[in-house]
């Protein structure tokens, strides 16, 4: 070794006296220099280590909303439906709509058979009619026995007082005086009789009997005749013209599919976050696009067979995109955060203890690991609550490797930047 370094040395005092300098100078130069690394590391006995090189992808720490949510699988229903069942047992004699047709409530959509029950309204209404006629009558006869009866008490009663200042008179016998009484007695009594009014009263028992069945008789023509009590669309219509209507099941459903509501059940931790009003999404599973909709019920009670909560959750429906009847995924905001620290989840590493960090980069790309404390989840993204500030460069790829270096070989480690890898647009895919 010796014998080399000598070497060099003379061959570099050749080269100096001979006036060379530049670049074959650099070159000799460079060269010693190594040679005398390599003699300095051969005496000495120990190995220069490299630094390692880990290549990483990172991600940013972001001020931004988060939001937890709550997912769950649920029935659509429409918002509203009638399932319409005749109240009488008629044959059909005219349907006016076909499934699929738009309704509206108070709109005529069939016509039972009722010829015998037009006739029966005609009967009723002369019976009617003439109990009408009876009642009036009754009451003009009323009011004339009371004021007959009311006149003859009165003269009566003058007769009576007459008599009775004859009789101190000494004009007439007490007989007089007696006979006036018995007078006046019967008056009084045809007067009391006359203010009861049983004729009308009667009078009145069978106009309100006629009154009554006429109404019934009309209610009657009335369900012979089908009407839509609300807005919607016919879905069924499983009865046809000639055919039997009765109460045994319905012959027109309608539905109101202008809104839609998902029914889905919720475990009782998860839905307790939850309240009316809350902002809500309905999709349906691997079909693009979600309409966004409100809690619209949180039950109050557990279902018995499941001991989950029921919410629902209800959303405009244009075009009646969606069909009741399908299964559909709600979705919807418990919480949400603003200005929160959010980072994407595969940068957090949880520890054995349940502690949680991250690897930082800082702007020279050196990492260095911080413990956080995390909140609200939401898919691909968790809330920092403690640790960080915003704007931090975290390491998503490649975190787990760095994180099980000791702190003086990470201190040392350098970091290689890759770029995530190009994810194509869904309009990129259409294409």
């Amino acid at each position: 070794m010796n014998a080399d370094k000598n070497a060099i040395n003379k061959s570099a005092l050749r080269v100096k006296a001979r006036g060379v300098y530049g670049w074959g100078t650099r070159i000799l130069l460079g060269s010693v220099v190594a040679l005398g690394l390599v003699a300095s590391g051969c005496s000495k006995g120990t190995e220069v280590e490299a630094a390692p090189t880990v290549t990483v992808q990172v991600g940013a720490a972001e001020n931004q909303t988060i939001e937890r949510k709550v997912t769950a699988e649920g029935t659509l229903y429409p918002l509203e439906q009638s399932a319409i069942v005749p109240k009488i047992s008629a044959p059909v004699r005219k349907f006016y709509v076909e499934r699929g047709s738009r309704v509206h409530a108070g709109q005529l959509l069939a016509e039972l058979e009722n010829s015998d029950l037009l006739a029966s309204q005609k009967e009723s209404e002369g019976t009617y009619a003439q109990a009408e006629a009876s009642y009036e009558q009754a009451v003009q006869k009323a009011e004339q026995d009371r004021t007959l009866a009311k006149e003859t008490l009165d003269a009566a009663q003058k007769l009576y007082n007459a008599r009775q200042e004859l009789y101190k008179q000494g004009a007439v016998s007490a007989k007089d005086v007696d006979d006036a009484n018995v007078a006046l007695i019967q008056a009084r009594n045809a007067y009391e009789a006359s203010q009861k009014q049983l004729d009308l009263k009667m009078a009145e028992g069978q106009l309100a009997a006629a009154k009554g069945h006429s109404a019934g008789i009309e209610a009657s023509v009335n369900y012979s005749k089908i009407v839509s009590p609300i807005d919607g669309v016919v879905t069924d219509r499983p009865v046809y013209p000639g055919e039997m209507a009765s109460n045994s099941g319905p012959i027109i459903t309608i539905m109101n599919l202008s809104q839609i509501v998902a029914r889905a059940h919720i475990d009782q931790s998860e839905a307790s976050q939850l309240k009316v009003g809350d902002p809500a999404t309905i999709s349906v599973p691997g079909q693009p696009g979600a309409l966004k909709g409100k809690v619209s019920l949180v039950s109050p009670a557990l279902d018995p067979n499941s001991t989950t909560v029921e919410v629902w959750v209800q959303a405009p429906n244009p075009g009646d995109r969606l069909k009741p009847g399908s299964s559909v995924q709600a979705q919807m905001v418990a919480q949400a955060v603003q200005h929160a620290i959010v980072i994407p989840a595969e940068a957090l590493l949880t520890g054995s203890d349940g502690t949680t960090s991250v690897i930082v980069l800082d702007t020279d790309n050196k990492p260095h690991k911080k413990k956080v404390k995390v909140g609200i989840r939401d898919g691909g993204d968790v809330q920092v609550t403690e640790g960080l500030q915003g704007g931090e460069r975290v390491v998503t790829v490649g975190a787990f490797a760095l994180s099980q270096e000791d702190d003086p070989i990470l201190a040392k480690t350098n970091i290689q930047v890759q770029a995530p890898p190009n994810i194509p647009d869904e309009d990129d895919e259409d294409q």
